[in-house]
């Protein structure tokens, strides 16, 4: 079934082609809500939701952009809603202090996998402003306006998140020398 008439489908509430769409994206938009949740039960929680989302608004894409971002800001903007419930609004930083401070991740010695159990170590903030910045490609401004706080406190929380990275490879790189010798 093409794509246009699957969309058209779930308009029309057709339970089997919900049950495509499904089937179809929701492998990859789960990745995404795990990215931006605290743990696996809480990314298959967004994903539920941000699915409950797709097919209540699924009227409402236009065929502008691909239909697939459209899916993915929806699970974006579900785990970020929830993140904003479960935390509040504040700033858990000093926005006067930002070090500037780079990850070296083009690092032979570091697996794909260590470097995304470490990104998901991350604190929660961090973690989130990290991979909207850094994985996403999201602005300082577009990351404040998301989750709703300053543009100095999202810069400031991305420097800490790398120090916190790179600190954490400088560790493995040393064990990992060490252990070699």
């Amino acid at each position: 079934m093409s794509l246009d008439k699957l969309i058209k489908n779930c308009i029309n509430k057709d339970v089997q082609a919900q049950s495509q769409l499904y089937k179809q994206y929701a492998s990859k938009l789960f990745s995404l809500c795990l990215k931006y949740s605290k743990n696996y039960a809480q990314a298959e929680d967004n994903l539920h939701d941000a699915f409950i989302t797709i097919f209540n608004k699924i009227e409402q894409y236009n065929n502008k952009g691909a239909f697939e971002g459209w899916l993915k800001r929806i699970a974006i903007n579900t785990s970020l809603q929830r993140y904003r419930q479960d935390v509040g609004v504040y700033d858990i930083v000093n926005e006067d202090h930002i070090e500037d401070v780079s990850v070296i991740i083009n690092d032979d010695n570091i697996s794909i996998d260590f470097l995304l159990k470490i990104i998901q170590e991350l604190p929660d903030r961090y973690r989130l402003i990290f991979n909207l910045y850094v994985l996403d490609g999201y602005s300082h401004v577009e990351i404040s306006e998301l989750i709703q706080i300053s543009t100095g406190t999202s810069k400031s929380n991305l420097a800490r998140a790398r120090k916190i990275l790179k600190e954490k490879i400088e560790t493995y790189n040393a064990s990992s020398n060490s252990q070699s010798i």
